[in-house]
């Protein structure tokens, strides 16, 4: 896909609220979203609301890979369009303490420009994680602790990110997202708002990965950015809604595209059997997690599609769609 093609894919996904968006780590992650007629500030590859924005960068080396993955919920699966980048050119600064980084001059609105911006300092390879804030007593507070680790369990600043709520802004080598509703906490009943929000998980942090490995990305790559278009079963808070086979159809367009090859190769063979009518014994099961995965995918994608056989699929689905695949992802609706 030439660079003309993917900025008019980019930006009609920009406009669709169906969409969503995510960029961060295994761990790290900032996601956003708008609602229908929600008023947005607009310029090219970016948008920004009242409650969050994102502005994309297209550099040479964008390599973008479709991944499916299974949910715990029978009969669904996620789907992004992930953004990758070669491990050297999605490299961030990977500081690993609190630093103070000066006003963001860089900003979606020119009323936050003056605010200044702090690196969470999680160390994270493709993504440096920030807040942002002109609040003077937080800004007293981290920069009293800047230097340190806000993972040491006394260090109070953690503490006062939490109560003062200040913006959040992932940047990578593709650009930047900011959120600026409330963290999910104690101020939100323990759940993330609708719409933009981060998830910050230390657990997920320790493990040292750039991403799931429920997601087929090839060796050498790492994905910056996630575009997450609009499920056929559920909208973007993963509330379910009538099947929209249009929704199926773009998607499974840009899996043929953007799939790993061999995968995309596999799948096919499988709607072949099933529309033949050939019975689920005559295939071996795949060696390797991502062709396990991406059978079950596409068992689950052919029930909802229908034209197959009810009885054969069901002892497809039977044979190579037992048990759940561990949703080891950050906990994140878009595309679910």
């Amino acid at each position: 896909m030439n660079l003309t093609t993917t900025l008019a894919l980019l930006e009609r996904h920009l406009a669709d609220p169906g969409s969503g968006w995510s960029m961060g780590s295994f761990g790290a992650i900032a996601e956003f979203r708008h609602d229908p007629g929600e008023a947005a500030r607009t310029e090219p590859l970016g948008r920004a609301t009242d409650r969050g924005g994102i502005r994309l960068s297209l550099p040479p080396e964008l390599q973008p890979v479709a991944c499916e993955t299974l949910s715990p919920r029978a009969g669904r699966w996620g789907q992004a369009l992930m953004m990758c980048l070669p491990t050297e050119a999605a490299a961030m600064s990977r500081r690993a303490v609190l630093t103070e980084l000066g006003p963001d001059r860089d900003a979606l609105r020119p009323e936050d420009r003056g605010a200044v911006l702090f690196d969470m300092g999680l160390a994270q390879p493709q993504v440096d994680f920030c807040i942002r804030t002109a609040d003077p007593a937080l800004l007293a507070r981290l920069r009293a602790a800047a230097g340190q680790s806000l993972m040491t369990p006394d260090n109070p600043a953690m503490a006062a990110i939490l109560r003062a709520h200040p913006h959040r802004v992932a940047l990578t080598r593709l650009g930047r997202i900011e959120v600026f509703q409330k963290i999910g906490g104690p101020d939100t009943g323990g759940v993330s708002p609708p719409g933009p929000h981060t998830h910050v998980l230390p657990r997920l942090l320790r493990g040292g990965r750039t991403h799931s490995a429920n997601q087929a990305i090839p060796p050498g790559l790492v994905p910056c950015a996630g575009l997450h278009p609009p499920s056929p079963f559920s909208d973007g808070e993963g509330h379910e809604k009538p099947y929209d086979p249009e929704a199926a159809r773009a998607w499974a367009w840009l899996y043929d595209r953007f799939g790993p090859a061999d995968l995309v190769l596999l799948k096919a063979e499988l709607m072949q059997h099933l529309r033949a009518g050939v019975a689920p014994e005559v295939l071996i099961l795949p060696e390797g997690r991502d062709q396990r995965r991406t059978l079950r995918v596409g068992l689950r994608q052919a029930a909802r599609e229908g034209g197959v056989d009810a009885d054969l699929l069901a002892r497809w689905s039977l044979m190579h769609d037992g048990g759940v695949e561990a949703p080891e992802d950050t906990p994140e609706r878009l595309g679910h």
